[in-house]
């Protein structure tokens, strides 16, 4: 971790988040969150930043990707129990805007066979641009339930027309030791990101689905 947040600090901020947690108990895994405020940046004119990285730790366990596959795809699919479309499924949207964003909502991430990639845009429209859900390549020497493990632990930094952004590291069954590590993992990231580094953070907090906030920096 950055010398700008202590050991101390993280694991008191990320006990205390856990204890809260444990207070009331929920009919649902809570998600840990880390929101960030930034400073001295204008979205309008400064250039917007985007970035992903890979945690350590599956975050999101109930994170639904979807296959937009070709037969070989499909079958694959099937066989681990990923929710999958064709080519035919989707000219069924027929480019119907509010199917497509009914689609992109139903799904948090979408993984598509190369044949199927390059006519996203034909069969569906800006749909699932827009919503920042376009489809990941997938190939057939890769292994799918790995690389829906991998969109399930991949996090998102993007640079919006807002100075706030949130970012799911972990959830309330993990361990101190786990959340820890991804929290250093995605505040480091960010910093990186940054024109300006640490310059550019007002603050960082942690907090769980239906908790309070605990103070980082």
């Amino acid at each position: 971790m950055s010398s700008k947040i202590t050991r101390d600090t993280l694991f008191e901020c990320v006990n205390a988040v856990l204890d809260k947690s444990k207070e009331r108990k929920r009919g649902f895994v809570e998600t840990v969150e880390l929101q960030i405020a930034l400073k001295n940046y204008d979205p309008q004119k400064d250039k917007r930043f985007s970035g992903t990285v890979r945690l350590k730790f599956t975050p999101r366990p109930k994170y639904k990707v979807c296959v937009l596959g070709d037969e070989q795809h499909i079958d694959e699919a099937n066989a681990n129990g990923v929710p999958a479309m064709s080519a035919d499924d989707l000219k069924k949207l027929n480019k119907n805007k509010k199917l497509v964003k009914k689609l992109a909502k139903q799904y948090d991430a979408f993984l598509a066979s190369d044949a199927l990639i390059k006519q996203i845009p034909r069969l569906l429209g800006p749909g699932l641009n827009k919503a920042g859900k376009f489809p990941t390549l997938i190939t057939h020497g890769e292994n799918m339930p790995g690389k829906v493990e991998e969109l399930k632990s991949t996090i998102k930094f993007q640079m919006k027309k807002v100075l706030c952004l949130a970012v799911a590291i972990g959830n309330v069954n993990m361990t101190p030791e786990e959340l820890a590590s991804n929290i250093s993992l995605a505040v480091n990231f960010l910093v990186s990101l940054l024109k300006k580094n640490w310059q550019n953070v007002r603050s960082l907090h942690i907090k769980s689905t239906m908790g309070p906030p605990q103070q980082l920096y």
